[in-house]
């Protein structure tokens, strides 16, 4: 205390008289300096938040593509896309409620990775781990672990996709899954859905042919708690955005 009033003293002393100082006793001094540690306290706060952001948006596999896509720049244009965009924004406010799956199903361009990426973000942001996964990349990485000199098992992969808040499984149906891929993929959403997890497949095919490829046992554990099914009926999402930007 006794320092801090010799520093007051001693900048009054050397400082011009025309120039006001910054504060002019102890507790002025005092203020100025808990404002500050506040200010200094507060933006380490947000650096290392944004420094976290960073790291979770970089290992969730979102693609640069859509590292920007969110709720607001979806576009829409008739009352389907009105559809989806609402029942993905319901789905990300009510995340924390229970477990929570989708399938977002329809043809190429349609918009289904734009919203996943959007739900995918929006968690981030909000301090959720994410991935988004092709099943080729999955696979790759499954039979990567049965290299002699891979220090990882197949299960420990499996163990860390079951960990993360939301998984999202892309591209299913786009090549012909064997019965040792739907037997990873039963493991995997199985495991997560006895912990709560929840996770989301995109694909190009309609009900009956995701039912025919994954089998009765998966859908079923994907309809498990707050399940969601959004069907892209339409034509191109991206066919529509090129042509809306021609017109204007």
């Amino acid at each position: 205390m006794k320092n801090n009033i010799k520093l007051i003293k001693r900048i009054q002393s050397i400082i011009p008289s025309h120039i006001k100082p910054k504060f002019t006793n102890e507790k002025d001094l005092l203020t100025w300096n808990q404002k500050k540690g506040f200010l200094s306290s507060r933006s380490i706060l947000i650096r290392n938040k944004a420094i976290k952001i960073q790291k979770t948006l970089e290992k969730s596999g979102i693609k640069e593509l859509y590292l920007n896509c969110s709720f607001e720049n979806y576009k829409v244009f008739h009352s389907g896309q009105e559809k989806v965009l609402s029942s993905a924004k319901k789905y990300v406010k009510n995340f924390n409620n229970e477990l929570s799956n989708f399938i977002f199903s329809g043809k190429p361009g349609t918009g289904k990775n734009h919203l996943a990426a959007a739900i995918g973000n929006y968690l981030i942001l909000h301090g959720k781990k994410i991935l988004i996964i092709t099943i080729a990349d999955l696979m790759s990485k499954i039979k990567k672990t049965f290299q002699k000199n891979n220090n990882f098992t197949e299960e420990h992969f499996i163990n860390k996709t079951s960990k993360v808040d939301l998984l999202i499984i892309d591209e299913i149906g786009i090549q012909k899954e064997s019965n040792y891929e739907k037997i990873i993929i039963h493991q995997i959403i199985d495991r997560r859905s006895a912990s709560k997890k929840s996770t989301g497949i995109l694909s190009n095919l309609n009900y009956n042919s995701l039912y025919k490829l994954l089998g009765e046992r998966i859908l079923d554990r994907m309809k498990l708690g707050k399940s969601l099914w959004l069907n892209f009926n339409w034509n191109s999402y991206r066919a529509n955005v090129s042509a809306k930007k021609l017109q204007v």
